[in-house]
């Protein structure tokens, strides 16, 4: 076995860096179907997640294989290799069994034990089946890490040391809330219907949201998801609505969660500060926060507004709802979902005077554009603190819209975490915020499983190394036996059958006892760190041809799920 996997993960690189690395599902083909032409590999597949891309291969040399993978996964990436390199992290033969297994158990997620990276690896195995890319070693890693994974799920604790990115995401979007009360009545907007989003569609649905709507790409896709969201008996309302909507349903929901394959930005800053702004403030232009560069927001309004209970307030009136529903900490219905109006307490230095958000009633337009100047400039120097939680508004600051960016490049611009009323956590926060996390006792238990199970991995493969030297070996005693009885027909001319089938199955049995010991030990002593000499010394002292050898090798390797040999000495 000669394993190289080169790669970089959220451990090894920033995000920043792991997004321009993303691969796509035609880059990962040209990536295989390269590193196959590459002299160096046999063998190879690719496990791209949204924070890891590792290159897995079968070489025959160690050195050119390292120089090989990394070129071509910077060729393939688009990151040039200089500045990939120092990201980069190789593991080889037993260290890069380890890895795999590590990850396949959650130990190496960005949320430890989290289930989800199984159906990844799974993923991963499928493509290099399709591709013809998979040969035995390859095959046999990846079944048993899904072996491996689903074990230490099933005899560990470890689910309780994580979730799924989804709910870790939910998380931190909460802050501190149960998430279960935070999503209560909510209504969230879903964007893509893949793997991840369908995941998010049903997670969101059994946290007790109040109604989901699936934008996607593909119309037949997203009415599917939100079809079985509707009989997924958790009482969710579900609709799918074009891509083409997204912008007016951000008008009217509480929660974005974004997981879509696109190569650019699905939202900008320009369209959520759009829909921020215009259920609170219809007539003006909206006010850009300092330091958020977009242009300013679309003028027009989106075709669900106008029914929430601001529509046709004057400037005045409106300011002075939301004063007084400031002062009081209360709630104001906005188009028929609920957002939390509260303000923090102002210290001085506010333009507008020391009497609170009160005192905005009545104020003209320059003294007010001025106080949000002042607000987003004590936002900014309240986010410059050192924080646990990511790209959102200070606590005090109510949340009018929560978004949860779960793709890799990312889908929602990142500056949105600038605008007043919006909280952003995305793949890079919550990296952040996992580095903190708790972690579970089980944890420990889980990696004496993969201790154990790359040992094993180790023996078998070292065994199944030598196993074509001792088909060879019993072949060719087969075939002296087989001479010897046909030498015996010659000189013994008048045995019956009966005398002759005694006779051949009586030399049969002293040369499988003489073979028995030594082929059961040199299986042993190969499967043994170390071991790889037996059969180099088993085909010298037997004198086996190479090219018999190496034609068992071919047959075995040409049947990866074939386990069992029955010329195979027990």
């Amino acid at each position: 076995m000669s394993l190289l996997v080169v790669g970089l993960s959220h451990r090894s690189a920033p995000v920043s860096v792991l997004e321009r690395a993303s691969l796509s599902a035609d880059a990962k083909v040209k990536l295989l179907h390269d590193t196959l032409a590459a002299e160096p590999a046999t063998e190879a597949t690719v496990l791209a997640t949204c924070n890891r891309i590792e290159l897995y291969a079968d070489v025959d040399k160690f050195h050119a294989g390292v120089a090989e993978l990394s070129t071509l996964l910077a060729q393939h990436s688009g990151v040039a290799l200089e500045e990939l390199t120092p990201y980069l992290y190789v593991h080889y033969e037993d260290r890069a069994v380890h890895h795999l297994f590590s990850v396949a158990c959650g130990l190496d997620s960005m949320v430890v034990g989290e289930g989800q990276i199984l159906g990844q690896i799974k993923d991963a195995l499928a493509l290099g089946q399709e591709l013809h890319t998979a040969g035995r070693l390859i095959n046999d890693l990846f079944q048993q890490a899904l072996r491996v994974g689903k074990r230490a799920h099933s005899e560990t604790g470890i689910d309780r040391a994580g979730q799924s990115l989804v709910t870790f995401g939910l998380e931190q979007l909460a802050v501190g809330t149960p998430v279960v009360e935070w999503a209560a009545g909510k209504r969230a907007l879903v964007i893509g219907a893949g793997s991840m989003s369908s995941l998010a569609a049903a997670t969101l649905a059994r946290v007790g949201v109040a109604e989901i709507v699936v934008a996607n790409r593909t119309a037949d896709r997203a009415e599917r998801l939100a079809e079985i969201l509707v009989a997924s008996g958790t009482g969710v309302s579900a609709v799918a609505v074009p891509m083409a909507r997204v912008a007016d349903e951000l008008t009217r929901v509480d929660l974005v969660v974004s997981c879509t394959g696109a190569t650019g930005l699905v939202l900008t800053a320009d369209d959520v500060l759009a829909a921020v702004s215009w259920g609170a403030a219809p007539d003006p232009a909206p006010q850009r926060p300092a330091g958020l560069d977009v242009a300013p927001a679309p003028r027009t309004p989106p075709a669900t507004a106008g029914r929430g209970p601001l529509a046709g307030l004057e400037l005045a009136d409106v300011v002075a709802r939301l004063a007084a529903a400031a002062e009081g900490g209360r709630r104001l219905a906005d188009a028929g979902a609920v957002r939390t109006i509260a303000g923090a307490v102002e210290p001085d230095g506010c333009p507008v005077g020391p009497d609170g958000r009160a005192a905005l009633t009545g104020v003209d337009a320059n003294s007010l554009e001025l106080h949000g100047t002042w607000a987003d400039q004590g936002e900014a120097a309240a986010q410059r603190q050192p924080r646990r939680s990511t790209r959102t508004q200070p606590h005090a600051t109510t949340v009018r819209l929560s978004l949860l960016d779960l793709a890799m490049p990312r889908d929602i611009d990142a500056a949105v975490h600038r605008i007043p009323g919006v909280r952003l956590v995305d793949i890079e926060s919550l990296a952040e915020a996992s580095a903190d996390a708790p972690m579970a006792a089980d944890v420990d238990a889980v990696r004496g499983i993969v201790a154990q199970e790359v040992a094993a991995f180790g023996a078998a493969q070292r065994a199944a190394h030598i196993t074509p030297t001792v088909v060879a070996l019993r072949a060719m005693a087969a075939e002296v036996v087989a001479m010897e009885v046909a030498r015996l027909d010659g000189r013994v001319p008048d045995l019956d059958e009966r005398q002759r089938a005694e006779v051949t199955q009586t030399v049969r049995r002293v040369v499988d006892k003489l073979l028995h010991a030594p082929t059961v030990r040199v299986k042993q002593l190969a499967s043994e760190p170390g071991g790889a000499g037996y059969a180099e010394a088993l085909r010298e002292l037997f004198d086996l041809d190479p090219q018999t050898v190496a034609s068992v090798s071919r047959a075995d390797a040409a049947d990866p799920m074939n386990d069992d040999d029955p010329g195979r000495a027990s």
